[in-house]
């Protein structure tokens, strides 16, 4: 469906501003759609990320402030969102042989199985192979890294 469509808005004052407006809209649209299929698990777009970071340092452990830095949503509670997936059973939280004071967290088999059921739904809403071309989405990526400069 093309932004005009969507937002019901004929009009924009420059291309610039239908892609500011169709970025934010498209960014909203995947955020909702991957809400809906994360919805089923009982686990929020942000766990899901932390539950991948974990995933991706498995069977190492990884401090709060690693886990920080790898949030796709830097406005997101680490803290309160490994604390919910503690109490999910999906991490655990140890403290760290080097540093008695930094506690770590790993993924539980738990987390890992719960993982790999929504990664499937995840890459049914994101197989954005079945649209545009492998070229396509390599200039995408390099528009969109040429925006965030």
């Amino acid at each position: 469906m093309k932004i005009e469509e969507a937002i019901k808005q004929k009009k924009f004052k420059t291309e610039y501003q239908k892609l500011f407006i169709n970025i934010i809209y498209t960014a909203h649209w995947i955020d909702h759609e991957t809400i809906k299929t994360l919805k089923p698990y009982g686990i929020s777009p942000q766990q899901y990320n932390v539950l991948r970071i974990l995933k991706g340092q498995y069977p190492k452990c990884i401090s709060m402030n690693q886990i920080i830095d790898r949030m796709l949503d830097i406005n997101s509670n680490a803290s309160r969102l490994v604390e919910k997936l503690k109490q999910k059973q999906l991490v655990e939280r140890e403290i760290c042989e080097n540093d008695r004071r930094q506690v770590d967290i790993k993924i539980t088999e738990n987390g890992l199985k719960l993982v790999d059921m929504v990664q499937e739904k995840i890459d049914e809403l994101n197989n954005f192979s079945k649209i545009i071309s492998t070229t396509e989405a390599e200039k995408f990526n390099q528009f969109l890294d040429k925006i965030r400069v």
